[in-house]
């Protein structure tokens, strides 16, 4: 076995065999699995009933609040005092709603009672539904009808389609938006999780002179390869158990819990419901179908060629800082002009969705330094393949020539000890190694 397998195995199995990798294999699933079933879980609950009494002294209003799960609105009658009296004895999700007295085009003033801050979402519906009423009459004041501006005024859904040789397929903006984000964040998260390890590594080998008894048995580049691509390893496990434990737990999760939804729809869809909750859910049903259309095989080849990629080419950067520092304090300095792509790549990534096919967003995704994260971005938005080719090359070409110049670094780097290294001194390892 070359000495070169021997480091990958070493630093493999150190990993792998930690506490804090099996802690984190587990959590990081079940941690998933809650983001996307916990949300359908909480709105299948039976949320806290507001109770809000309306004390309307304009007498406008009287009827036309429309209550919903959480809301229900009541109306009362009385002075105000005794009514604020009420709430203050009352259950603490009681309020009072105060709907002051109309004259002429002076906006009546409302007011909201409770023993503590409303929720927005009382707050919300009030605006809205009195808000509308105040436009209704004020329309029937003018002659015109309500119904016939509500005609006029119509809301459309635009439905999107793919063309291509093979025919046409239903698109999904809103879902590649989501999916390419997500999943450019995930290799920035990686990147910096498993690009610091290999940092950390070589520091702690450094300080405690273990580093000395290694390289007489290897060549320093070696042994920072064996590190980048045994870390490297460690990762592409990790996420892969992820991806398997994520999607048995969600799929048990999304079972127990989102049957029990589906019931509980029925069953309110049988005696109506808002209109506000009813688009709510017509957004969300919306939004699962263009998951649908996402391609995930395409996507799934995409992020483990950017991951390991991206990962592989950072990391030989950390390893060069790694074997240049002695501190983390000093690793600060220079730790800022290697991260400053990946993150500037993570604040261009809101750009790059609004216009995934300009050219800012393809000459950030075949520079090597952010291609990981813009490519990822724009692959949901299926660019042309030669332009995923060309990054993937220009991706292949960054890491050999990063690892090459981090080689030299490290080869000098490693066995330095008691001076200041500073830029000027690593411009002259470039030069001379």
């Amino acid at each position: 076995m070359s000495k070169i397998s021997l480091i990958i195995q070493r630093e493999y199995l150190i990993r792998v065999r930690k506490k804090s990798f099996l802690i984190m294999t587990i959590i990081g699933p079940i941690l998933f699995a809650a983001i996307m079933v916990l949300p359908a879980w909480l709105a299948t609950r039976d949320s806290t009933e507001n109770r809000v009494m309306v004390l309307d002294r304009s007498g406008l209003f009287a009827d036309k609040f429309q209550s919903s799960k959480s809301v229900v609105f009541e109306n009362v009658k009385g002075d105000e005092t005794s009514q604020k009296q009420q709430v203050l004895e009352g259950e603490e999700h009681n309020l009072l709603l105060v709907i002051g007295e109309i004259s002429g085009q002076k906006l009546p003033e409302i007011h909201l009672f409770g023993q503590s801050n409303p929720p927005l979402e009382v707050i919300s519906m009030v605006e809205k539904q009195i808000n509308g009423e105040l436009k209704n009459i004020r329309l029937k004041a003018s002659g015109i009808d309500p119904a016939l501006v509500e005609s006029i005024n119509p809301e459309v859904e635009v439905r999107t389609s793919v063309l291509s040789e093979e025919g046409e397929k239903d698109g999904g903006s809103l879902a590649a938006t989501i999916v390419g984000y997500g999943a450019g964040f995930l290799i920035y998260m990686f990147i910096f999780l498993y690009g610091s390890q290999i940092m950390m590594s070589v520091m702690e080998e450094k300080t405690s002179r273990v580093v000395e008894i290694l390289v007489s048995s290897v060549k320093p580049f070696e042994l920072m390869l064996g590190k980048i691509v045994g870390v490297a390893l460690v990762g592409l496990t990790q996420f892969l158990l992820w991806v398997v434990l994520s999607f048995a737990v969600s799929t048990a999760a999304g079972k127990l819990f989102l049957d029990k939804s589906k019931v509980q729809n029925e069953t309110q869809a049988s005696v109506g419901k808002p209109d506000i909750e009813t688009k709510a859910e017509s957004k969300g049903m919306a939004m699962i179908s263009e998951l649908k259309n996402v391609d995930i095989l395409k996507l799934s080849v995409c992020f483990i060629v950017y991951f390991l990629g991206g990962y592989l080419l950072y990391s030989a950067l950390f390893a060069a800082v790694g074997s240049a520092v002695e501190s983390q304090q000093e690793a600060q300095q220079f730790m800022m002009p290697v991260t400053i792509p990946i993150i500037l790549s993570i604040v261009l990534a809101q750009f790059v969705i609004k216009d995934p096919h300009g050219s800012l967003a393809f000459w950030l995704s075949v520079f090597p330094l952010t291609s990981p994260v813009i490519m990822m971005v724009r692959v949901p938005f299926e660019p042309p393949v030669w332009q995923i080719i060309l990054s993937m090359l220009m991706l292949v070409a960054g890491f050999l020539g990063t690892t090459w110049l981090a080689g030299k670094v490290f080869r000098v780097g490693i066995l330095m000890y008691g001076k200041k290294v500073t830029w000027t001194e690593i411009a002259k390892w470039l030069k001379n190694g």
